[in-house]
């Protein structure tokens, strides 16, 4: 019998046994005659009780001592998948050794362990800042610009930065207020117009300062122009400024010449300033930057874009099959607004989101039997993907909650 002593607890295994598996440690501990090599092979040599001491786990080395015996690998659902497949690539124990059913589980849980821990290390990067004040150390300006960095993106190292992230947001509702009130015809008067303007102007100078400051307190040029958020930030700033130069242009071109041709620029000119204005819509997205909701909800997007691509393609099947069912059955009838199976896509698309404007119906009993089909099929569709995208926003949101309060 060969003595192993593993983490204090003595197990005795006859030399033949261990000799049916020569690849494994034990197995080359028996068959080995030179002494040196055996040492090798453990962590101690007690000669007076003639035992090869191993510094492991004894809980986790039953397993291993049954499977000697047995020849089968068994696998408990109560271990750390990660520590027990430490410790058999020890003892040199191939997992395939084990039941099938018994490794079918054991591989789902460890990739879900993988996926959690995938998951756990992405939500602490989602809140961790792309710089960290120690890479200022020996930098130009590096005290001064690493104060600026504090304020603008640690809102948690002191009161005035606390201010400058709720003025942020603050701005950026004010800007969105006016921007949909200069949509109102009695704010369009001269008063109301010049009004909106000077709002418009002072929501642009703090971006553009919030902007110039971050810049300014960046450790790296390329990393802050490759951030989501300072793209963000230089769109939601650009459109002013766009705006100010197409206005120019608008009045030179107006003063130069009259003719048709100027008018027709002006007239192209002005779309593309229409256009322009809207892109103030983005500046929403700098709520993001402050607001752990809106970061859980573009996590949940960024984990669960295979759910929500089958969603899509579910959606779009059933727009197919639905518009071409209520075509066959509805374009005999007289006025009917199934003229053809595009022209049906509306009325499916509407129906499958259980939405049901009733602005396009079908008249006829068998169309109603397609509609009925067509919204169950769209409660059932839209139930199943939701729920799940629903119960892992919630988990998001409470880790990056727990995450940011632990910071």
């Amino acid at each position: 019998l060969l003595n192993i002593n593993v983490g204090g607890k003595l197990f005795q295994i006859a030399y033949k046994v261990l000799a049916q598996y020569p690849i494994t440690r034990l197995g080359k501990l028996a068959l080995y005659t030179d002494p040196v090599k055996k040492l090798q092979l453990c962590d101690d040599y007690l000669v007076q009780k003639n035992e090869y001491f191993f510094d492991r786990d004894p809980s986790i080395f039953h397993y291993i001592f049954h499977f000697y015996r047995s020849g089968v690998l068994w696998v408990m659902d109560e271990m750390c998948p990660s520590n027990f497949v430490e410790e058999i690539e020890y003892w040199g124990i191939h997992l395939k050794y084990s039941q099938r059913c018994c490794r079918i589980l054991f591989e789902e849980k460890r990739d879900e362990l993988n996926e959690y821990l995938k998951i756990e290390k992405e939500l602490e990067a989602e809140l961790e800042p792309l710089e960290s004040g120690a890479q200022f150390d020996g930098k130009f300006l590096g005290q001064f610009r690493k104060m600026v960095w504090n304020l603008i993106e640690n809102p948690y190292s002191s009161v005035p930065a606390k201010i400058i992230a709720v003025m942020s947001s603050f701005f950026v509702l004010i800007s969105i207020v006016g921007m949909t009130l200069s949509t109102v015809e009695e704010m369009k008067n001269k008063t109301g117009k010049m009004w909106m303007e000077q709002m418009e102007m002072i929501c642009a100078i703090f971006f553009t300062s919030e902007y110039l400051m971050r810049l300014i307190s960046s450790s790296s040029f390329k990393n802050f122009l490759r951030a989501a958020f300072n793209a963000i930030d230089l769109v939601a700033i650009l459109p002013f400024y766009i705006q100010i130069l197409f206005e120019n242009l608008d009045d030179g071109d107006m003063q130069y010449h009259e003719e048709l041709h100027k008018v027709e620029n002006v007239s192209k000119l002005g779309k593309v300033l229409k256009l322009i204005k809207l892109m103030r819509i983005f500046r929403i997205l700098k709520l993001a930057r402050h607001s752990t909701g809106l970061r859980a909800f573009s996590f949940t997007m960024r984990q669960c874009y295979q759910q929500v691509c089958c969603l899509l393609l579910f959606i779009a099947m059933g727009v197919f099959t639905f518009s071409a069912l209520i075509h066959s059955v509805e374009h005999d009838v007289p006025g009917t607004d199934f003229t053809s199976i595009p022209c049906a896509w509306w009325w499916a698309a509407v129906s499958l989101s259980t939405v049901g404007y009733g602005d396009t119906v079908p008249d006829t009993i068998l169309g109603r039997m397609v509609a009925f089909v067509c919204i169950s099929f769209g409660i059932i569709l839209n139930g199943m993907p939701i729920s799940i995208l629903y119960n892992k926003f919630s988990d998001y949101y409470a880790k990056l909650k727990a995450h940011e309060m632990s910071q």
